[in-house]
């Protein structure tokens, strides 16, 4: 392994060079040029969640459909579209009833957003299911035992308030998957990088690296931000799900468990680190911000 940062034996240069929101949990990404860092990590990012009529939350691993709804914001309203529906215009300053909602072990205070969200998402999953909103007054940390005892917030996300992704292995599992003749959609087979759900993509570091870095630190306009890598992301079978067609295969799943195993997570298959805020809240992260990352040895 090179570093370039001859200064510092256990830091390199990145840069960053993906911003991918996900405003509904388990539903499209938007991909921007910047985002604000707020308490729960991109501004709205799982801010909205679909769930069952008692509030379970669903997700792509048993309705990969979720896929196809693609969010985007225009004005002060986020519109989705999927196939075969008129767009669904959601007002961002307005929601509905109060409620409750249940991520995994944990029931969150929230809100209903209405009758016709619910018939929307209803008619398009061909089941029963309401759209809710998470409540900003209501704190959801982090597992403490990964964060060291920082009080990290997240909203509607699996348990931390980034996921960060490196470039670079994206690229060598794409050789790897080339080279067992098997792929995703595409001529080339290759798979994109929201197969794997990051908020933000990392260049400059070589394949894999990013298990052993520690922090990260981005230059903004307003300060440093500083993001601490806490735990590895390990995956379920939404990788396996094609983001434009939602149809379902095994060729990533099997080619991560040939190599992917880490005994950190108990032989868990990863990809990415989850990360939480140490410095920088209320600055406005860039595609092309300049960093560094702090490795661990």
């Amino acid at each position: 392994m090179t570093h370039n940062l001859t200064e510092d034996p256990n830091a390199q240069a990145c840069t960053l060079v993906g911003l991918h929101l996900h405003p509904i949990k388990s539903c499209g990404s938007v991909l921007l040029n910047e985002a604000q860092l707020v308490e729960t990590g991109l501004d709205l990012d799982r801010a909205w969640m679909v769930v069952d009529p008692a509030g379970q939350m669903l997700t792509q691993r048993v309705l990969p459909r979720m896929a196809l709804v693609q969010p985007a914001f225009k004005g002060d309203e986020l519109v989705l579209r999927a196939p075969g529906m008129l767009a669904l215009h959601l007002r961002l300053d307005a929601v509905e009833t109060h409620t409750r909602a249940q991520v995994w072990n944990d029931v969150v205070k929230a809100y209903d957003m209405g009758a016709l969200a619910a018939q929307w998402f209803s008619d398009f999953l061909g089941q029963p299911v309401r759209l809710v909103r998470f409540d900003p007054e209501q704190q959801r940390l982090a597992d403490m035992t990964w964060t060291g005892g920082v009080a990290a917030e997240t909203a509607f996300a699996d348990g931390f308030p980034l996921l960060v992704a490196n470039a670079a292995s994206l690229a060598d599992f794409n050789a790897r998957l080339a080279a067992r003749g098997a792929g995703g959609s595409g001529e080339t087979g290759a798979i994109t990088m929201q197969r794997f759900r990051p908020n933000l993509v990392l260049s400059g570091l070589q394949s894999w690296d990013e298990d052993h870095v520690d922090e990260i630190v981005l230059g903004t306009d307003e300060g440093p931000v500083r993001l601490k890598l806490v735990k590895p992301c390990v995956r379920c079978s939404i990788p396996d799900v094609d983001p434009a067609t939602a149809a379902t295969a095994h060729d990533v799943g099997d080619l991560l468990r040939t190599f992917r195993a880490d005994p950190r997570m108990k032989g868990g298959v990863t990809f990415g680190l989850n990360a939480i805020v140490l410095e920088g809240l209320g600055h406005t992260l860039r595609v092309g911000q300049q960093g560094t990352v702090r490795y661990r040895f």
